[in-house]
């Protein structure tokens, strides 16, 4: 496969590019949510603009995805990225990869009448892949990428989280 060949001629001078120079792999993301209206919300980082809403149902328009699916979708596509990656370095070649993502949740602990947490409580990722590779190979690199995985990362550690809070007030409020 074609492509497959150029992924891992990117992914060998990228890898090589950090190994001589590791702060060029440091960096921070930075996106920025905004509600427009209600419920909906506006994402934008660097050039992208996403958007998101909730079900009419809770008090949404239902207008896009909520970002529980932009969630899952974070980690479905960073799985499927990373199987290709690592697939085409270690010349396992991929006629078809499908990622399912299945997350359990509880909303009541959303609107506090569950004393569930508030995220998942479970997580599942079904990998569908069509290749000549034997089972013990596909294993094999699906561990590699599993564990380089930045989403996965993110989804199976505790991660520090610090909120910094800027507020304007509208109105002078009087002592």
């Amino acid at each position: 496969m074609e492509s497959q060949k150029n992924i891992k001629n990117k992914f060998e001078r990228n890898q090589k590019a950090l190994t001589l120079k590791p702060n060029l792999g440091i960096s921070t993301g930075v996106s920025t949510t905004r509600v427009v209206d209600g419920l909906i919300c506006e994402i934008k980082e660097g050039e992208w603009t996403l958007k998101t809403d909730m079900p009419q149902q809770i008090g949404g328009q239902g207008s896009a995805p909520t970002g529980g699916v932009l969630g899952r979708a974070a980690l479905g596509s960073c799985l499927a990225t990373g199987y290709m990656l690592w697939a085409s370095k270690l010349n396992i070649e991929i006629k078809s990869l499908e990622i399912s993502i299945e997350a359990d949740y509880d909303d009541g602990a959303l609107f506090a009448t569950s004393s569930a947490y508030p995220g998942y409580s479970e997580i599942r990722y079904n990998v569908h892949i069509e290749s000549s590779s034997t089972p013990k190979e596909i294993e094999a690199f699906l561990d590699k990428a599993d564990k380089h995985s930045p989403y996965l990362d993110v989804f199976s550690r505790a991660i520090s989280c610090k909120r910094e809070v800027k507020l304007t007030t509208s109105q002078s409020h009087a002592s």
